[in-house]
Order: structure tokens, then sequence, then C-alpha cells
């Protein structure tokens, strides 16, 4: 009997479907499975492929699913490919997109594109060209509200100061615990994000006015440039004039119950302050020490 074939089935009778050898299927999954692993970095630095890793599933279809409905950015710069995977992972699993960089300068360059829409930076101080802390530098210059958190293999004291004193607003110190590191994250874009949803208010005391929409300082009508954290801080003193705030209290509204580090970092934001609102920071008149308890705000 003679094979059925398209050029011989009869008028109103439907060819029969042609399927593929075997072969040619195989071939075609495995191209597809080489796109997918291409494709697992974007152009800008973003994540966006699904992870499986020794206990950090991750899908990007659980955005999809509602499972990170959050929509908050981080950028994670790290030279050590495997200690940025791995900080990347666990940001996924709490929601955030993250993009990536290895060097300072690809740091720059994704937030010169992306900066409106970033939230938080994680920066390593040890990077191939353009060091950390340069990189500090430059993002806060551009822009007062990202939240920063400097990475560092250091434990000298002065390196946590300068990255402090540049405009970050916390450190962690490797090796770190994955748990510490999060609360860290967590901490600081609750207050990035409530400062983006103030209602605009100013706060006035003596010469000092505080817009709290703005988020920005003026003393006798000229701006002060702040930090986030510095913002924090004289909103807390212009709520507080004339009373004594103890360090403890100071930690614990501006960095949260579930700050971790040293408190220095209060000393080394007070400082900074001092420096921009003061006309001798060095005898100061608004900002003053009260000794063995915190400080005072005095117009």
């Amino acid at each position: 009997m003679r094979s059925a074939s398209p050029s011989s089935a009869s008028p109103g009778t439907r060819a029969p479907r042609a399927t593929s050898p075997p072969a040619l299927k195989r071939s075609a999954a495995a191209a597809t499975t080489s796109t997918t692993a291409s494709r697992r970095r974007t152009a800008t630095g973003s994540r966006s492929s699904t992870w499986s890793r020794a206990g950090f599933p991750f899908s990007t279809n659980d955005r999809q699913e509602g499972l990170c409905v959050a929509k908050k950015t981080i950028l994670v710069v790290e030279d050590e490919e495997n200690i940025r995977e791995l900080i990347c992972l666990n940001l996924q699993k709490s929601g955030f997109e993250v993009l990536e960089a290895g060097t300072g300068e690809r740091a720059l360059e994704v937030f010169a594109e992306r900066g409106e829409g970033i939230d938080m930076v994680m920066l390593d101080i040890m990077l191939p060209g353009i060091d950390g802390l340069s990189v500090c530098r430059q993002i806060r210059e551009k822009n007062s509200a990202v939240g920063i958190i400097m990475l560092t293999a250091k434990t000298q004291e002065m390196d946590k100061i300068s990255g402090l004193m540049l405009g970050a607003d916390d450190y962690v110190t490797k090796p770190f615990s994955v748990s510490e590191l999060m609360a860290r994250v967590d901490a600081i874009y609750r207050r990035v994000s409530l400062q983006n949803s103030r209602p605009q208010e100013e706060l006035e005391v003596g010469p000092f006015t505080l817009n709290l929409k703005s988020r920005m300082l003026f003393k006798s009508g000229q701006p002060v440039e702040l930090t986030q954290v510095e913002y924090q801080i004289m909103e807390l003193f212009l709520k507080n004039p004339d009373a004594v705030l103890g360090r403890m209290e100071i930690l614990q509204k501006i960095w949260g119950d579930n700050y971790y580090g040293d408190d220095k970092i209060i000393d080394v934001n007070i400082r900074r302050l001092r420096m921009k609102i003061e006309e001798e920071p060095s005898h100061p008149r608004h900002i003053n020490t009260v000794w063995g308890v915190g400080y005072r705000f005095k117009a």
C-alpha cells in the first residue's frame, strides 16, 4: 500500500501533522537551555533568571505570582563574585530587584542609568579601579536620599569612619552573617521608604528650618546638604529642642532595634553635622555634648 503524502491527500482531508525526529527535539531543548543560561544577567546588571543554590532557591516567577510584591531596588557592588551572588540571592528572596556591579566604574554607570529608581546601595570598599569610598562620595553627591551600606574586609577604625564621613549610612565588616546583613538592609530600607512617604510639612527651631517633604535643611535661609542619617538626626533634634537625648535613644530611633554595630556611629555623624551647621565645629553652639549621657540641641 502506498503511504499518504500531502500531495496525495484527497480534497477536504487534513494532511497528517509532521513530527520532528527525537534527535531534533533534543537539540532544540538544549538550545533553549543554553539561551536561558546566557540570559542570567541583563544589560543593566539586574538578575532575572531562576536560581537554585544550596538552600537559597528563588525564581523571578515568584514576583509574578505575588510572593515578592514590594518594589524596592538595591545596587550590590562587590568584586568577589561568590560573595556578590550570595548577597544577591538573599536580597532577591527578600523581594528586592537586584542590580549588580563588579567594579566602581560599572557601579557609577548603573547608578547613572537607574539612579532615581535605586533605593539602596551595598558597596564594597576594596574594589578594582575606582575604590568604594570614591564611589560612595560620587553617589552621595548625586543623591542624598539613597541608603548606603559599606562592606569591608578591614577592621581598622579609619576605614569605617571614612565611609561614614563620606555619607554612608552603615557598615558591615567581613566576614558577616547573612541574617545580620539582611537586618541592616531592612532597617535602612524602612528609613528610606518612611522618608519618601512623608507629607509636606516643616519644622522651625531658631535659624533652622527642616522641610520634611523635600528633606532639606535651611539655616538662616541657606540650604545645608545632609545625608539620610544626618537628616534624621536633625529631625530628632528639632522635634526635641533643649532636651537631652541619650546615646541609646538616638541609636534606637535612627538605626532601629536590630542594629548590631558600634555605637560610635553616632559620634561620627554628630561630628559631620557639626561641620555643616556650626560656625566653629570645635566649639559647638547648637549640638552640645552632655558627658556620660548623650547630646542636647539648642537653637
